[in-house]
């Protein structure tokens, strides 16, 4: 918010200018004025009493109500710029896959012993942080989804709710991205003031839980608004399981400080995602590392753009009265000096 003075006529003021026109012709000296006395003591002691500067003290007093007069007329004022801003954003579920194969270590460097989940979970993170004037929730799923958090704006507790969540924290194990679609729909079917509504499913593995197949699901989204941007993280290629305790989501290391290969791991099943999101009018990724994983994030970030537009206006404070009424209060002194203390005799 700027605020400044100005005055509303601004050309008003040009008759300040007149002022001093106007004293210079009520000051020039007319006609001596003469009073007939009876004697000379008399005329004197009159004119001891006189006071030669009362005409110019209450001409004085008229300039200056004059002046002030002016001043407001001229219309002064405080006007204080505003802006507001009004946005027009987007709803987003993000629905993040905590299944066990999500310790995976295949999209790191290979020195690097970072899990999927790790990188997932810092790139959806960073995400987040870009898009403030949005609502943006998070469900996470395994054999069943969990609401993390709704639709919110408050992001620092939404991050704070996504960096809690680890691999083994659902105990149920499985992999149901259907059901974790639909609760991602019902969630995002509920607001009604968005300019637009999408999901970001991140997963890395097949459907083999739930009620909800995932292709419905999809379809489900699309008839209520909803756009789905799939994305299936991992290589292309089976790869081993890292023994980790599910308990606290750390991985256990060998005397040696090697990871322990369990289980061998399926890729992600590309088909279903590329059907889900050409059915809800979304797009469909593959991310093998995090260089990878953040672009596309980067891209729907470009993809589904919030619309903010800037309102500007100004506000005026008035200041007129305060210059009426001094102009009003030295006019009330004039006339009544003029009429007691400074009264002049013809």
């Amino acid at each position: 918010m700027n605020e400044s003075f100005q005055f509303q006529y601004p050309w008003v003021l040009a008759l300040l200018a007149l002022l001093p026109v106007y004293a210079l012709l009520v000051g020039r000296a007319g006609k001596f004025s003469a009073l007939r006395f009876p004697g000379a003591e008399i005329a004197r002691a009159a004119g001891v009493a006189a006071r030669a500067a009362a005409g110019r003290f209450l001409l004085f007093l008229r300039l200056l109500t004059v002046g002030l007069l002016v001043l407001a007329l001229a219309g002064p004022r405080f006007a204080n710029d505003r802006t507001e801003t009004q946005v027009s954003g987007v709803d987003i579920m993000l629905v993040l896959d905590l299944s066990w194969s999500m310790m995976a270590l295949d999209m790191g460097q290979p020195s690097e012993k970072v899990t999927r989940f790790s990188i997932a979970s810092k790139v959806m993170e960073d995400f987040i942080r870009r898009r403030p004037n949005d609502r943006i929730g998070l469900i996470a799923f395994s054999a069943v989804p969990y609401v993390v958090s709704p639709l919110t704006l408050n992001h620092d507790w939404l991050v704070q709710g996504l960096n809690r969540l680890h691999v083994g924290i659902i105990r149920e194990l499985g992999t149901a991205i259907g059901d974790a679609t639909g609760a991602a729909t019902k969630r995002l079917r509920a607001s009604k003031d968005s300019k637009s509504r999408i999901i970001i499913l991140l997963t890395d593995g097949d459907n083999n839980k739930g009620e909800i197949d995932p292709v419905p699901a999809a379809q489900l989204a699309a008839a209520l608004g909803s756009k789905i941007y799939t994305i299936g993280i991992g290589i292309e290629s089976p790869c081993q399981l890292p023994k980790f305790n599910p308990a606290t989501g750390k991985l256990q290391l060998d005397p040696m400080g090697n990871v322990i290969p369990t289980l061998t791991l399926q890729p992600a099943n590309y088909t279903v995602l590329d059907k889900m999101a050409r059915l809800s009018h979304g797009r469909s990724y593959r991310a093998t590392n995090r260089s990878e994983l953040q672009n596309i994030y980067d891209e729907i970030d470009q993809l589904e753009r919030t619309e903010v537009k800037l309102r500007r206006f100004t506000t005026y404070t008035p200041l007129f009265q305060w210059p009426l009424l001094a102009a009003l209060g030295l006019f009330g002194l004039e006339l009544l000096l003029a009429n007691t203390r400074l009264r002049r005799v013809p």
